[in-house]
């Protein structure tokens, strides 16, 4: 503790040029000031200042020193300030983009908001790629491995995709056995909104040069769309499993061509780099962690 306040009291001086002034801000006299900044050139071995009746100036060695030292209470002032905010209660409006994936998320953002009443939720459903830092937000939630260095990420967990369709519907046109059989079946796809390409199926192929003939019956950008559509007997869609649980469960929709699903998806969580994370997005962040994809495998060291 001696220590760190003779680095307060160089700093001062330094910042000064004058020990009286040092002295004043700090509430001791100047004496003490000369005191405790010769204590600190004794242990160091070196000299820190320039002395002179009209002026004090930095030496070689002081000027490294100050350089260091400031780094040091910078940290010091930094652990103290997140250690503040640990003991506070969190609040505040927390801005969230996540996908429309809200079979998977709103269970865990209404417990949220029952845990941590203090805490407004500002949420944007969108799989368009948005700005976070400049469009505000405090987190998103998106899929794929992070490519932006400007962001801290933390992995969520995986999903498979499968293919649905309702019993009726397979009934009536033939369940699909093998991808190619699918040319002969209506299939709803979905496009990006980001550039506007339609999702590939995850289909592995015998031959990658050959694509299969996967008809375009219907395109839209809305996962609740394309389970509606499909569970009316509409065609065959593919979804990310956790969107079509519930479906599945009740047997309102049934998978296909289970065998020849080859991709899996995976899930962040998004925010902008710093050195203090507020409390309200830290509780948000293993809020979300610990209950979305709880049985995520454990071995995956995520980012």
């Amino acid at each position: 503790m001696d220590s760190l306040s003779g680095f307060v009291v160089f700093n001062r001086v330094a910042e000064t040029r004058s020990f009286v002034a040092a002295g004043q801000s700090l509430g001791i006299s100047a004496s003490a000031v000369g005191k405790r900044v010769a204590r600190l050139e004794s242990r160091l071995g070196v000299r820190l200042f320039h002395r002179s009746t009209r002026s004090i100036t930095l030496t070689a060695e002081g000027m490294l020193f100050l350089e260091r030292s400031r780094r040091i209470l910078a940290e010091i002032e930094a652990t103290e300030q997140e250690l503040s905010q640990a003991s506070e209660t969190p609040s505040g409006r927390l801005r969230i983009s996540l996908p429309q994936v809200t079979g998977l998320v709103m269970p865990a953002l209404a417990d949220f908001m029952a845990l941590y009443p203090q805490i407004e939720l500002d949420l944007e459903f969108t799989d368009r790629m948005v700005d976070i830092v400049g469009e505000g937000f405090d987190v998103v939630m998106r899929g794929g491995q992070p490519q932006d260095s400007r962001l801290k990420a933390k992995f969520l967990g995986h999903f498979q995709h499968c293919l649905v369709a309702s019993p009726a519907y397979l009934e009536e046109r033939g369940t699909p056995l093998h991808p190619r059989d699918l040319a002969g079946h209506t299939c709803l796809h979905y496009r990006f909104p980001s550039n506007g390409k339609l999702e590939t199926w995850p289909l592995r192929q015998d031959h990658p040069e050959q694509a299969y003939d996967i008809p375009i019956s219907m395109v839209c950008n809305h996962v609740e769309t394309r389970i509606c559509f499909a569970i009316n007997n509409r065609g065959i869609t593919c979804l990310p499993n956790f969107a079509v649980r519930r479906e599945l469960t009740a047997g309102t929709l049934v998978s296909v061509l289970d065998e020849f699903i080859e991709r899996r998806g995976s899930f962040y969580l998004l925010w902008p780099s710093g050195r203090q994370v507020p409390p309200k997005l830290r509780v948000f962040i293993d809020f979300m962690l610990e209950r979305v994809f709880a049985d995520r495998p454990v071995s995956h060291t995520g980012s």
